[in-house]
């Protein structure tokens, strides 16, 4: 059997039962330059054209080289999460979660935006000496599967009026790619998006509709520490909808260790005037959420948070 009968037949075996995330073979097309401190890295393959996107916040893994050097080859058949189990650390491929920024299923391309910060982890030591033609896998969502693969939360309420945006550069691509879907939307909210990001130079050019306002907070130029742009734009530049009389009936939020989890919930109301969609650093992200329901009395089943990462802490 030839080369490209082999691929057909296996593309068509994955087909017949497919899960709603599966493993993927890819290798990096392109690198380009978005800001200093952020870079895009654009991916091709075969096995791209297999894939979809349902969000704009689409969550994906990829896998890194081992420390060894070698290049991740986890089975596509079976369980790849036991077999990643299986093998020694040296030959582990190391796991890093990230935002599916673009998807062109037909020219078998994505996109996915690197924070760019040093060789302080494999991802990062990656980004800073891939080349064309470098091998990666990833698991992304299979465009056969017949259910909700899940992996997203950016989901709106019905009849929303007012979003309110904030994340640091990890949660950029994310925000992006959500300003861009309201900026298509024929009846958009109104938008208040706020982006923490290290350095001037990392404010980028944005597509968004008329509706919407984006407020850049350069760590930088405002003399901040990371989470504290974040922080400010919740407490002090937001508008935010009136403080609930009856504060005194909130339920008592449970502290999170976050040496050990992340804070992660998502919105639950199905209508609504005011959505929140946050992400990025975990205590800044607690901050913000105590903020808004202790403080604010927002209703949790307004807010979809998300801590994307810790500080000091290398998470998969």
């Amino acid at each position: 059997m030839s080369v490209a009968a082999t691929l057909v037949h296996a593309l068509r075996k994955r087909l017949s039962k497919p899960g709603g995330y599966e493993l993927f073979d890819i290798r990096l097309k392109q690198r380009i330059a978005l800001s200093p401190s952020l870079m895009r890295f654009v991916f091709t393959g075969d096995e791209v054209g297999l894939m979809q996107i349902l969000a704009p916040d689409q969550r994906v893994k990829l896998f890194f080289p081992s420390t060894d050097g070698t290049s991740p080859c986890l089975p596509k058949s079976g369980d790849w999460q036991a077999a990643r189990r299986a093998l020694s650390a040296e030959k582990t491929p190391p796991m890093r979660t990230y935002t599916l920024r673009n998807l062109r299923p037909d020219a078998h391309e994505l996109d996915i935006d690197f924070v760019l910060h040093g060789e302080t982890g494999p991802a990062s030591r990656w980004a800073m000496h891939c080349q064309p033609g470098d091998r990666l896998q990833i698991v992304a969502p299979h465009a056969a599967y017949r259910g909700d693969p899940g992996g997203y939360e950016w989901q709106p309420p019905d009849g929303v009026r007012h979003v309110l945006l904030i994340g640091d550069e990890t949660a950029l691509p994310a925000m992006a790619g959500i300003l861009e879907q309201l900026a298509d939307h024929p009846d958009a909210p109104h938008v208040q998006a706020f982006i923490e990001v290290p350095e001037e130079a990392d404010c980028l050019p944005l597509l968004c509709g008329l509706n919407a306002k984006v407020h850049w907070l350069p760590r930088a130029s405002l003399g901040k520490r990371h989470g504290e742009g974040m922080i400010l734009a919740a407490r002090e530049l937001a508008s935010l909808p009136p403080i609930r009389a009856a504060l005194h009936i909130a339920t008592p939020e449970e502290a999170l260790d976050l040496n050990t989890q992340r804070p992660w919930e998502r919105a639950s109301a199905k209508q609504g005037d005011f959505y929140a969609w946050i992400a990025g650093e975990s205590a800044a992200v607690m901050a913000i959420r105590q903020f808004l329901i202790n403080e604010q009395g927002l209703a949790r089943q307004q807010l979809t948070l998300m801590g994307y990462w810790k500080q000091g802490r290398s998470l998969e």
